[in-house]
Formats: C-alpha cells, structure tokens, sequence
C-alpha cells in the first residue's frame, strides 16, 4: 500500500525531499504490482482538505515497454494534479493576464499564426494544458521534476485529451489518454510505452520554452490562460512549490535514478535535439549556460542524425530553437553580423524563428524541429543516453 504523504505541493511528497532524504520504500515503489493501487487519502493539489484519491489507472492490456521497476506512484493519484482543458485566455496587458514577471519562463507556441503562452507557474499546477484551435487538437506539457516543456499533436490518439496519471518513469510526467485505451505516455518517450497503443509515437509541435519578456517581445499580442478561479488562488499569488529543487547544482529527485551523467550541473537546463535510432536514444544537447556565451543574439551548428541543423539562440529571452538549414533550393549556413543573423551565401538577414525579412531569401522560412525541447541534464542525459554536448 502507499504511504501517506502530508501536504506541501501538487506532488506533495516532493518539496521536503531535495536531495531525496531516503531512499524511496516498496511501499512507493510501483513494480510488479504496479496496478494494484488502492485508493489513498491525499490533499488534493489545489485544496487543503483531505480528499479520496483514485488508484492510477486500470492495468494496460499489453504491459509496459520500460522498466517497469523504474515507474513510481508519485503522490496524487490520477488526475491529483488537474491537466486543464482549454482554459480562458487573456491577453498581458487585460487584468486576466498581468500576473507574470519578465524574467518568469514559459512554453510558447504558434498555432495557425495564433501566439500561445503556457507559464511554467500554470504549469506548476496543471502539468499539460489541452488546447482545441479550430482544427488543431493540442497538448502542451512540462514536468517540474524533469524540467522538460513538450507540445504534442493529439491527432494520433484521435484528438483525446491527456491527463496526468499520478505515476513517474525516471521521474518523468507519464501522462494517459482519455481515449478507449488510457495507455501511458512518458512525456520524454514521446510516445506510448504501456497499454494497447504501445510503440505509438506522438508527434511534437515547436514550441519555445523562455522568458514571459522574451517571449512578449517577439509576440506582443500573444494569449496566456486568465486567472482560473478553480484553483482557490490567483496565479499571481502561487509561488514555485519544489523549494530549491530547479537549483542547477542540486543534485536531488524524487525518485533515485539508475544512473547520473555527471558532465553538467544535474538541474542545468538543456536545449536538446534527439538523434535517430530510438527515442531515447543520442542526440545532441545544447545547455544553455553554453548558449549563453554567445549573447544576445547567436547561432550554434550541428549534425544530428547525419543532418545539418542551426539552433538560433535569443538570450534576450533565454531560450533557443532548432531548424533544418535550407531554403530556397540551397543549404545555408548562418552567422551573427552586426547583431543580427545572416546567412553566408546570400547575406539575408534572418528572424530568431527563422523567418527572412531582408535581402535575397526574404519572405523565406526555414523548417523548424519540432523534437527540440528543453529539459534538465540530468532528464536529458537519462532518456537520450550517450548524446553529445555541445561547447561554445
């Protein structure tokens, strides 16, 4: 049975618990008997008085593709922390929407030309944030115990919401389906690992984790979620619940991990773009205590899976994203001149998101990655073993 955990946070056994002070018992530890979880008495993660959680989830019919020895129940049951559907939205300069300091990090995203911004303190208490626009089903994600912001198309479960199970997979979010199914979806998998749709992948939309100024800067009419009345509390008011747990030399998680890469700071956040061969496997990682040497503005070049890519750096927004280096019909290769990013072969000047707006490839726009997102190292390092790092 698990153990009961006083309040603290959304994941209430956390915050006391940097570096985890023991190591975690059978009792939380969800293996073989990983489904069978009874029901368990827990503050809800927004309300003080104690409530009945429910149990996870009902047993996939197929078992799990991952360890199942490295999956824990990490407090709240399923739907303990509340994923929000879309939420009412405002704009930063309308009373719903002033709550966010410049320096405060969020999950950016462009969604028919429309501007989006999920805060890290939105997601604090919700984990993923289901979007519906026009045609578009969404999710955006992020885990506070990975650090990993993550939007996915929901198109492959056929526009089924997600919802947060209550379980961790190296102590990452495993987010459920709505659908028929529930299969488990580890965030960093990107894709199902338990239930029917195991070795389903889903696929990710851009999505730019940065500062709330930044991000205002580049999309000044961007929407954010408005105070939520539902949570008890306004936004403004919620303060970050994990104490010093994000703090980059902190070595601490919830849950132990099987094995620590040790060549960053184990909090530091990483801009990582996955290689081929697997999901969890290589790729290239980006930290931003590197991208930051390059300035206000900067481009770092790389080869990931045999192809080129560009990663353009904003450290106005601390914050990065990832192309493909082409556009009209030639490969390109990108430098900063006179504070501004121009391409070698034509001189053009180029957008922070990849867009020309002078010279020859004006009006051009490179592809984006869509798999580049940012997590800590530690996380990173865990689900895209033997990557590289990339140095200034």
């Amino acid at each position: 049975m698990l153990r009961q955990v006083p309040h603290a946070s959304p994941r209430e056994a956390h915050a006391a618990t940097v570096p985890y002070m023991s190591k975690p018992d059978s009792s939380n530890r969800v293996a073989s008997g990983l489904w069978a979880m009874p029901f368990l008495l827990l503050p809800a993660a927004c309300d003080s008085s104690p409530q009945a959680v429910a149990p996870a989830l009902p047993p996939p019919a197929f078992g799990c593709a991952i360890p199942e020895d490295q999956i824990f129940a990490g407090g709240p049951g399923r739907d303990g922390i509340p994923a929000l559907t879309d939420p009412a939205m405002a704009t930063p300069d309308t009373d719903g929407g002033d709550y966010l300091a410049p320096g405060e990090r969020v999950v950016g995203i462009l969604l028919d030309g429309e501007a989006i911004a999920i805060p890290h303190r939105v997601l604090w208490l919700h984990e993923i944030v289901n979007l519906n626009v026009r045609e578009r089903r969404v999710a955006v994600t992020y885990c506070p115990l990975t650090g990993s912001s993550m939007a996915f198309d929901r198109s492959t479960v056929g526009g089924a919401e997600f919802g947060v199970s209550g379980l961790l997979y190296l102590n990452n979010l495993i987010m459920y389906d709505r659908g028929a199914d529930s299969s488990l979806w580890p965030q960093m998998a990107r894709g199902a690992r338990c239930g029917n749709s195991t070795g389903i992948e889903l696929p990710m939309l851009p999505a730019a984790d940065m500062t709330w100024e930044g991000w205002t800067d580049l999309h000044p009419d961007t929407k954010v979620p408005a105070h939520n009345p539902a949570i008890g509390q306004s936004y403004a008011s919620y303060r970050y619940p994990y104490g010093d747990y994000e703090v980059e030399d902190n070595p601490g998680t919830l849950f132990p991990m099987p094995s620590v890469d040790t060549r960053r700071p184990p909090k530091e956040r990483v801009f990582g773009i996955p290689g081929g061969g697997g999901s969890e496997a290589g790729g290239i990682a980006f930290p931003l205590g590197e991208l930051r040497r390059l300035g206000a503005i900067g481009v770092a070049a790389a080869t990931v899976g045999g192809r080129a890519v560009a990663v353009f750096w904003n450290g106005d927004g601390d914050g990065a994203l990832a192309f493909h280096p082409r556009a009209g019909g030639r490969e390109l290769n990108f430098t900063v001149r006179d504070g501004a990013i121009v391409d070698r072969e034509t001189g053009s000047r180029w957008t922070v998101e990849g867009t020309a707006v002078a010279g020859m490839l004006a009006g051009a726009a490179l592809d984006p990655i869509p798999e580049g997102y940012v997590a800590f190292w530690f996380a990173w390092a865990a689900f895209h073993p033997g990557g590289r790092i990339w140095e200034f």
